[in-house]
């Protein structure tokens, strides 16, 4: 989802402002959301919720901009943008996450390129490779 283009620009579906939508949600392409949502999951392309955007699911997607409020997991495979009046409750999973200052967020944040595989497990493999000069000692 381009940062520069305004959300009108960049989708081409939108559940309104006065507007409630409930169940699962699978859409190829964007998709902003002004109204409200539950549900069991939400997976699009790009994903905005504006303002007045209240969704209640986990969310996968491409990338994620986010202005209202989000109770759910947010997994997006390119970034995870959110702007001053973002409310989220919940953990988000992505390559790059931005946060501007006014955002309040309770929940884990796990920033990595694979997602597929846990962090720390990939720290810890990193960690334990052996570097120049060191050699692996068994303590007896």
């Amino acid at each position: 989802m381009a940062l520069v283009k305004g959300a009108q620009e960049v989708t081409n579906s939108t559940i309104g402002r006065d507007s409630f939508f409930t169940g699962r949600f699978y859409i190829n392409g964007s998709l902003k959301i002004d109204g409200k949502f539950e549900g069991k999951s939400l997976q699009a392309e790009q994903l905005y919720i504006g303002v007045t955007g209240k969704v209640k699911t986990n969310i996968i997607a491409n990338s994620v901009i986010i202005e209202g409020i989000v109770m759910g997991n947010v997994t997006a495979r390119n970034r995870v943008m959110l702007l001053p009046t973002a409310r989220i409750f919940g953990d988000i999973k992505t390559p790059e996450l931005i946060i501007q200052n006014g955002v309040l967020l309770e929940g884990r944040c796990t920033i990595s390129n694979d997602l597929k595989h846990s962090a720390k497990d990939i720290i810890e493999t990193e960690y334990n490779k052996l570097t120049v000069g060191e050699t692996s000692v068994k303590s007896t």
